[in-house]
């Protein structure tokens, strides 16, 4: 292979031809290698005055990790509780989920083993835990000396063992976490044990159901077996109605809340579109002559579109009451506004020779906008109002939240309780994946309407 290098006079001359040709390309070019330079320290210095000016180190100094962790863990995983109280010494532990009164279980787990006086708590990999006459010892893997604790007469005593930065002794209880998935909670009443499982427990079926806990084998053969246990109705039905009025997860609810959401997207939009369209024409210079008229338009169209949708869904909800109506207006007022804007510069950007030729032909001025400036702006028309309808599907969830209905307010309920992130997150895939479906179909429906194909 041939090594070819240019010498410094022969680049030379060719920056010499380069500058013949087009004047001024050298010197172009270094002054973009000298403002390079100058518009990164711009910007370095924007980013740390807004570092400062939004407070970020006085957020970053308030914020929680450890809640953080614990609101991810509780979205993906369930909490079991294994209460032991003094005073109802004779029930021994109760095993409820989430530590609900209404969610016990009917047997104690596996890992909860009982002999004599003496219970023994197995935690996997953080241990275990034994409790029995009045002493809590627990058996950390990472720690040689176990730790020792005198529970059942007054505040818990720390009788032995080493210090730990997962181990909060103070005078009147004993919080261990020796993992996020275990907390060990010693009062002066009870003790307390709970531990995390990965997955959503009763998601299918509640405690209630008698369904509850047997497996996808049993089930499936329950779904086709003769022996019906509604005689009134096929077991297939059964285990539907069980699954849809799941009284922990509410699927029937989240479901029709949904219904409420894509029916205020679909009907603000459509009733938007249906106004602005006319009033687009009215507002289009090509076709209204009457330039005070169309000013009015104009500005109508400024001020629909000028208050944002939140704000028109809280004076709706203040005016209407909480419900899907309220987001309904909220979004075709905010929505009429946007597409008489955009009609409105479709109708005058579109090709006056089509209609004029229309009009040449003897056709009424009705006809010649019509046949020859409707068909033009049409597909224009038809994307905007799809692209806006999967738009407003997220918009929908948004206004529901402050209380126009959908699966919006059902959101904004999980988080309250901060004790429900399993339903915050079966809820955002929801929402996810109808967001996913509309964008599908949104696509479809152009191909098939403006294009002609499926």
């Amino acid at each position: 292979m041939t090594d070819i290098r240019l010498s410094d006079a022969a680049l030379s001359d060719d920056a010499q031809r380069l500058d013949t040709l087009y004047p001024g390309i050298i010197e172009q070019g270094w002054k973009k290698r000298l403002l390079g330079p100058g518009l990164s320290l711009l910007v370095i210095v924007y980013l740390v005055i807004c570092f400062f000016a939004f407070g970020v180190p006085g957020v970053i100094e308030k914020a929680r990790g450890d809640m953080a962790q614990l609101f991810a863990l509780d979205a993906y995983a369930h909490k079991v509780h294994a209460k032991y109280q003094f005073k109802k010494a004779d029930q021994g532990f109760v095993v409820s989920l989430e530590g609900n009164r209404r969610s016990k279980y009917k047997e104690q787990p596996n890992w909860i083993a009982q002999s004599g006086s003496q219970t023994t708590i197995d935690l996997g990999g953080d241990g275990v835990l034994r409790f029995g006459d009045g002493l809590v010892t627990y058996t950390h893997p990472s720690y040689e000396q176990d730790f020792v604790f005198k529970v059942g007469d007054g505040v818990p005593q720390f009788v032995s063992g080493t210090e730990a930065d997962w181990l909060k002794v103070s005078k009147t209880q004993v919080n261990a976490r020796p993992s996020l998935y275990t907390r060990i909670w010693l009062t002066k009443s009870k003790v307390e044990v709970h531990r995390y499982f990965v997955g959503w427990e009763n998601f299918w079926f509640d405690f209630d159901s008698k369904l509850n806990g047997l497996s996808s084998g049993e089930l499936l053969s329950l779904a086709f077996s003769s022996d019906r246990i509604d005689p009134d109705i096929s077991n297939l039905r059964f285990m539907f109605s069980e699954f849809w009025t799941n009284s922990e997860w509410q699927h029937g609810e989240v479901y029709f809340a949904l219904l409420q959401t894509l029916i205020m997207a679909v009907v603000g939009t459509l009733i938007a579109g249906i106004l602005a369209l006319p009033l687009a024409f009215a507002a289009a210079a090509n076709v209204n002559p009457v330039r005070l008229a169309r000013t009015g338009v104009r500005r109508f169209f400024d001020f629909l579109r000028g208050v944002d949708m939140l704000i028109w869904s809280l004076i709706f909800i203040r005016a209407f009451g909480l419900g899907p109506l309220s987001g309904i207006f909220a979004i075709f007022f905010t929505d009429t506004g946007t597409f008489g804007k955009l009609f409105s510069e479709a109708i005058e950007n579109a090709d006056k020779k089509q209609a004029e030729g229309v009009q040449a032909t003897g056709a009424s001025p009705v006809q010649k906008y019509r046949f020859g400036l409707f068909p033009q702006i049409l597909p224009l028309f038809i994307s905007q109002m799809l692209y806006y309808l999967e738009s407003n599907t997220r918009s929908a969830t948004v206004i529901g939240a402050l209380g126009a209905g959908g699966i919006g307010l059902k959101l904004i309920e999980t988080m309250r309780t901060r004790q429900d992130w399993e339903n915050t997150l079966y809820l955002i895939f929801l929402i996810i994946i109808v967001v996913m479906l509309m964008d599908q179909l949104s696509g479809w429906l152009r191909r098939k309407l403006i294009e002609g194909q499926a």
